[in-house]
């Protein structure tokens, strides 16, 4: 049996620490609307994980980077947040986000530690790539 997407409350807050849900992530994740900016569609992605929203991470995914599937979830893994380090253009349609996600699983702390690249192509983000641990800028 396929695990279920989770859907957010409307009216909770939203999983990446930002504002109520609808009026943060929401309004990319559940709807065709275009973050604004890499942070955004980083932040989104973040509440996308968090919510087994496959689709929104694929679709946001560039096709050049963008695996065939994303893999459920483990059983019992738990998102505990999101801290954006940095959010810097890097060209006119290339940017960075740095991050960590904290996580749990089975009574141990995870945490994800990322500088992801994005690139803007017909007025939209994408994820392009990250790397995991990067070294604290010179």
């Amino acid at each position: 049996m396929a695990a279920q997407a989770k859907h957010a409350d409307p009216a909770s807050r939203c999983p990446c620490g930002g504002s109520v849900y609808d009026r943060c992530c929401g309004r990319y994740v559940d709807t065709a609307l275009p973050a604004p900016d890499a942070e955004a569609l980083m932040r989104s992605r973040y509440s996308a994980f968090v919510l087994d929203r496959r689709e929104h991470l694929l679709a946001t995914w560039h096709p050049s980077t963008r695996p065939a599937a994303i893999e459920a979830p483990e059983p019992g893994l738990r998102w505990l947040g999101l801290e954006v380090r940095r959010h810097r253009l890097t060209g006119p349609d290339a940017a960075e986000v740095e991050f960590v996600a904290r996580s749990k699983m089975a009574g141990r702390a995870h945490r994800l530690h990322e500088r992801s690249r994005f690139v803007l192509e017909d007025g939209r983000w994408f994820y392009l790539d990250g790397e995991l641990d990067p070294p604290s800028p010179g």
